[in-house]
């Protein structure tokens, strides 16, 4: 999988952006057959920096309905990715 296909976007939320400024810890959405692994090397070619320790979690979809139909929203997966104290995203 190509290292563009593997980190969608990051996540910029009011929780993400103190992250990152106090734990270095900052925040993305993956793709779902992403793993760790191939996150850590996605986000280190791509803001050049060093990765310490990568987190996921799967997000199931919300309930919605539009009238009398009824769906959900779409399933994703979050990492949280800790960079090495001398390393930074300016993204946030």
């Amino acid at each position: 999988m190509d290292k563009y296909q593997v980190i969608i976007r990051p996540l910029i939320t009011e929780k993400g952006t103190h992250q990152g400024q106090s734990l270095r810890a900052y925040p993305f959405q993956v793709h779902r057959q992403a793993n760790k692994i191939e996150i850590k090397q996605a986000v280190e070619d791509i803001y050049n920096v060093k990765v310490l320790d990568v987190r996921t979690a799967n997000r199931k979809g919300k309930p919605r309905r539009r009238g009398r139909t009824q769906g959900l929203t779409a399933s994703w997966k979050k990492a949280v990715v800790v960079l090495h104290e001398d390393h930074h995203i300016d993204l946030f």
